[in-house]
């Protein structure tokens, strides 16, 4: 991301089948549609039954590693530098941070764990000096690096164990029998003074049952227009947030009792992300950011979550809706309304 862009950044063409059942190139659709569905949400549009993907150079070998500190271990400094660098770091390096709640060192008490995920397009000879200079609060050492393929990579980000074999990738992976969670998402365009940081994790420790990730941007992010597609989160946004509550009880109480934690956190951290609008990314989909009865579109309502999810992008994007789906055939919770009597 930091180096290439995002997925829709690097789309050359795609095939999508339109309101009237015509399968539609880039060239028969026309670059305002084609425009629409790179970050717009392409459902709202058509079906897209495929796209064409402009590869990206990958070296040999990658670099990957995970640093896990805990709030003993001086975890609150090196998130609140990582805030400072994270963004500003070579565009071949990307560094995650990823806190959760652990067992604590006290029994029966529980602590905050921070990770530190990082992937580097470059061997560790680089890397080290790199980090050493830019990041020296981390304390990376060679020990705690792995050089591999990038594919190999793939399996590293899934989370399986050291020397996994590539071939999971082709296994069908069964999924808990009982797994429910609730995600959210924020921008953070200031870094969080380091006071805040501490009731952040305070906080996590009245919820037990959540992890956050905080990604890096900057890099080739910051380069691209926030209108050269719909998807506008470029320069000025330090990190992206994702939030996930989780729990595995049944029933309404358990339901109502993690939601409830999910909106109080979200609440919480208001102060120290994006106004005016308060900005959310569309994939971690969550329908409280604003929403539509599934059968319905509202343009009042629909303006709600699309102006948190495109800004500015989201008035062209409703004109290329009416464009080529007036009748609103294509539509869901979130989707983009048509507006007859819109300029």
């Amino acid at each position: 991301m930091r180096k290439f862009g995002l997925s829709v950044d690097n789309i050359i063409d795609a095939k999508l089948v339109d309101v009237n059942g015509k399968i539609l190139d880039r060239k028969s659709m026309g670059e305002d549609l084609f425009w629409a569905i790179r970050g717009g949400g392409a459902a709202s549009f058509g079906v897209v039954l495929s796209w064409r993907i402009k590869l990206v150079p990958v070296p040999p070998k990658v670099t990957v590693f995970i640093l896990k500190k805990t709030l003993e271990e001086g975890a609150t400094d090196v998130v609140y530098q990582w805030q400072l660098v994270a963004a500003k770091l070579h565009e071949d390096l990307f560094i995650r941070v990823q806190p959760e709640v652990v067992k604590g060192t006290q029994k029966g008490k529980k602590s905050v764990q921070v990770s530190f995920f990082g992937q580097f397009l470059g061997q560790i000879d680089r890397l080290l000096p790199l980090v050493s200079v830019n990041f020296p609060a981390l304390g990376l050492k060679q020990s705690d690096c792995k050089e591999m393929t990038w594919l190999n990579s793939t399996v590293f980000w899934a989370g399986y164990p050291d020397g996994t074999s590539i071939d999971v990738l082709l296994t069908k992976q069964k999924q808990p029998a009982k797994n429910f969670y609730k995600r959210k998402s924020d921008y953070v365009k200031m870094p969080i003074p380091k006071v805040a940081i501490e009731k952040i994790w305070n906080f996590m420790l009245q919820g037990e049952r959540v992890w956050m990730q905080w990604n890096p941007y900057g890099g080739k992010m910051q380069e691209i227009s926030p209108t050269e597609t719909p998807f506008p989160h470029r320069a000025g946004n330090l990190f992206l947030i994702q939030y996930c509550t989780f729990w595995e009880q049944e029933g309404d109480e358990a339901i109502g009792k993690y939601m409830n934690f999910s909106r109080s956190f979200h609440e919480f951290m208001a102060k120290y992300v994006s106004s005016s609008p308060r900005e959310a990314f569309l994939n971690y989909r969550d329908l409280e950011v604003g929403a539509n009865p599934s059968n319905l579109t509202n343009m009042e309502n629909a303006r709600t979550y699309g102006i948190k999810y495109f800004k500015e992008n989201f008035g062209r994007l409703v004109r290329v809706k009416t464009m080529f789906d007036l009748g609103n055939f294509f539509k869901f919770e979130q989707s983009i309304p048509p507006c007859s009597n819109c300029n």
